[in-house]
């Protein structure tokens, strides 16, 4: 991939797909198509590629959330995710892309997957329940590009990230993320002066979290250096407990009040840790620490609030 290569980032809208684009400029790549099209819209896809010939593509994810959008939307959340990934490596395949990469989740991980997870626990035991619909689309499409690479060829590869948090993520409440999700609530309660703050779950489960512009900087890497067929982790290597993270954002949001950890609502996966000694045997460390990475998230927040991000995605 070099700087002048075309490179199509889909799905910008997400966190990852903005952190992408945001990285990729800011390393010199002055080709990064400029392009939001709908990834289930197969003619709008097809309509980029032949535009635009992209020679390289990041395939960033289409809709994501948290514990409750996954229970209440399970087979939205599919269908996107299907839909998109079928699209998007399918087309990447017939007009000839030199390499893609596929961003899956540590969600594809057997609930009680051995910890650190390594690759080779894929497909191993059953899924978290709470996250069940989603991880199985993001388990076709690792499946999908390996496919690809075994009957045609293609050069498609599949890094596997933590929990990506970071500017331009979905703050809706019930939608989004752990970690957007206790920005927005701290933030409230501070503004309401509300004496306590709810935190679904025990605060006992553990999650390995990297800041989106480190996992832009990851899959860069990964494009340039990992040809294989098998997936990638691409972790942060800094792991926290629910109640670790939450205790962090209220410093950084400066809220006083309580944390109520509410037990009636489920914990998901117990622990989410992952191997990535394959790439740091590579050369690739993240850059950001949690600190430093939750303060310019709640700071983008705040600065961002009179643009509305109730929506999914930011």
């Amino acid at each position: 991939m070099q700087k002048e290569s075309r490179i199509y980032v889909a799905s910008v809208k997400t966190v990852i797909g903005r952190a992408l684009q945001r990285v990729l400029k800011l390393h010199g790549y002055v080709n990064v198509i400029d392009d939001d099209s709908v990834l289930t819209d197969r003619a709008a896809i097809e309509t980029l590629f032949r535009r635009s010939a992209p020679e390289y593509v990041f395939m960033a994810g289409a809709m994501s959330g948290g514990i409750s959008l996954n229970q209440k939307r399970p087979a939205l959340l599919m269908h996107e995710n299907l839909v998109a990934e079928c699209n998007v490596i399918d087309v990447a395949h017939h007009y000839g892309v030199r390499k893609l990469l596929y961003l899956a989740s540590s969600c594809c991980y057997p609930r009680h997957s051995p910890q650190p997870m390594r690759v080779e626990a894929l497909l191993t035991g059953p899924l978290e329940p709470t996250n069940e619909a989603y991880a199985v689309a993001k388990i076709a499409g690792i499946k999908l590009c390996q496919a690809y690479r075994q009957e045609h060829g293609d050069n498609f590869i599949v890094g596997i990230s933590g929990d990506a948090f970071g500017p331009y993520d979905d703050f809706d409440l019930e939608n989004s993320h752990v970690i957007a999700a206790l920005i927005r609530k701290m933030h409230d309660a501070k503004d309401s002066r509300s004496g306590f703050v709810e935190v679904w779950g025990s605060g006992k489960p553990r999650r390995e979290f990297i800041f989106a512009d480190d996992l832009a900087e990851a899959s860069i890497f990964t494009m340039l250096h990992h040809d294989g067929k098998e997936p990638i982790n691409l972790g942060s290597g800094y792991a926290l407990s629910i109640a670790e993270i939450a205790k962090a954002i209220q410093e950084v949001a400066g809220y006083n009040g309580e944390l109520r950890f509410n037990t009636a609502r489920p914990d998901g996966m117990p622990e989410k840790l992952l191997d990535s000694s394959p790439l740091r045997a590579m050369g690739w460390t993240p850059k950001t620490d949690i600190k430093t990475a939750l303060a310019a998230t709640y700071a983008w927040f705040e600065s961002s609030l009179s643009h509305g991000l109730n929506g999914l995605n930011g």
